[in-house]
């Protein structure tokens, strides 16, 4: 519930940021100017070798001093920033926050940036681009970019004589079938192991346009939780978790898995198949590299692919102070060859210490064809394969589009989901009440 308080709270700093405006144009006389030198970042503390290899070309390409405080993009602090005339110069975030601040008038656009320093956006992939792009103009440059697969415990698979054609969403009565085939209780009655996770209330976007409907329009004003096909995907989502134990059941063993260690899920053999983040397969090689695994497409009903994205951008604040600074920062971060340094360098310490390298998914296509090409070296055939599906599945992308209360609209999905899975409302139930909150809220937003 803490999580949710956050969320309310910030809702609350939205509605009152025209007066926060009017404060900032006062504050902002009374403050200490910026250098011209000196480029404020806010959201990105020092990092990994990733992120430390690009910020060190980004650095040098400014040609200043470049300030990077700990700690990632606080919504409050921003504000707060905002109000004080301290706007920092650029921010780094979650890119489906950038509609909000653009709709309030907290962000540029950055058609100046983008001709000025000829930034390429066609290198971007599109579904990125298009979660930062409001009424028409683009508010922020996209990073990482995630990718959705279907990851699958090919023991499992096999010791449940269970027909890897059957882990297809395409197919419901099937994929029902296979849960219940690979779920196992133990002698009281417990979860023992999961047959399919679908991977809720996270991937609830997924399964809505899996069964037909995009959960908010393309210009993020008008939703559509209580679609009657986002209905009949958060009730199928439910039937396969009371399959195999109800929710109760089922989240108390999930939370026991030791996600990120050696006897992780996979390899102990407790989940059979479920939708994940590519990031994840690095995990895997990481620290069980001896597991057999497939990846597979997520499919809408039509068994065509498709995959939920999501990522970070850079985005510059209204009141910046070293603009030129800031688009000179980002155009660099994510050009392909700052990407491409950071995966070589990537690569050549993972090999000193003989670990395996599964490769960098950015928001830039370009990027990532060099990437796997120059620097993606074999580990096993189970991971090259994974490897491939999740360079494939790429081109099959879709994003919430970028809108004027997107931090309310993703409570209003989120908490539906979980009032369902908690058994406090039917699925029609929580997604109308979701519906009128979200509709409510760009309302407001757009007032």
């Amino acid at each position: 519930m803490q999580g949710w308080r956050k969320v309310f709270a910030l809702a609350a700093l939205f509605a009152s940021f025209a007066v926060v405006a009017i404060t900032a144009s006062f504050a902002s006389a009374h403050s200490t100017k910026t250098s011209a030198g000196t480029l404020n970042i806010m959201g990105f503390g020092t990092g990994d070798d990733v992120a430390e290899t690009r910020a060190a070309i980004a650095t040098k390409a400014v040609g200043g001093t470049v300030n990077r405080p700990s700690g990632g993009f606080n919504d409050q602090q921003f504000l707060a920033a905002v109000a004080s005339g301290n706007a920092p110069d650029l921010v780094y975030l979650d890119r489906q926050k950038v509609g909000t601040y653009a709709a309030k008038g907290a962000f540029l656009p950055l058609t100046s940036c983008i001709n000025s320093q000829k930034i390429n956006m066609k290198q971007y992939r599109q579904a990125a681009v298009n979660e930062v792009t409001y009424k028409g103009k683009v508010y922020g440059i996209p990073e990482f970019y995630d990718v959705r697969t279907i990851l699958i415990d090919n023991d499992v698979l096999d010791n449940t004589h269970t027909p890897i054609s059957w882990l297809n969403p395409a197919k419901p009565d099937k994929l029902l079938a296979a849960a219940k085939k690979m779920t196992k209780f133990d002698s009281n009655g417990n979860v023992a192991r999961i047959g399919f996770d679908p991977k809720m209330p996270e991937f609830f976007p997924l399964w809505a346009k899996a069964y037909g409907v995009d959960i908010l329009s393309k210009d993020g004003l008008t939703p559509h939780l209580n679609d009657p096909r986002a209905i009949k995907a958060l009730t199928y989502t439910m039937s396969l978790i009371n399959a195999q134990g109800g929710w109760n059941k089922f989240k108390s063993f999930r939370d026991t898995w030791d996600f990120f260690g050696k006897q992780n899920q996979v390899a102990v053999n407790q989940v059979g198949a479920w939708p994940m983040e590519q990031w994840y397969y690095n995990v895997l090689a990481g620290s069980s590299p001896q597991v057999h695994i497939t990846a597979l497409q997520f499919r809408n009903l039509k068994n065509q692919p498709i995959n939920y994205e999501t990522g970070s951008a850079w985005a510059i604040p209204k009141g910046a102070k070293n603009v030129a600074a800031a688009c000179t920062w980002m155009k660099t971060m994510t050009s392909t060859s700052t990407w491409l340094a950071a995966a070589k360098n990537r690569a050549a310490i993972r090999k000193a210490k003989n670990q395996p390298y599964t490769g960098i998914s950015t928001g830039n296509s370009v990027a990532d064809q060099q990437i796997y090409s120059q620097t993606y070296t074999s580990i096993n055939k189970y991971f090259d394969e994974a490897v491939k599906k999740v360079l494939d599945v790429q081109r099959f992308s879709f994003g919430i589009p970028a809108s004027p209360a997107s931090a309310e609209f993703q409570a209003a999905w989120q908490n539906a989901v979980n009032r369902v899975l908690s058994g406090q409302q039917s699925p029609k139930a929580a997604l109308d009440q979701a519906q009128k909150e979200a509709v409510a809220a760009i309302k407001k937003a757009t007032k």
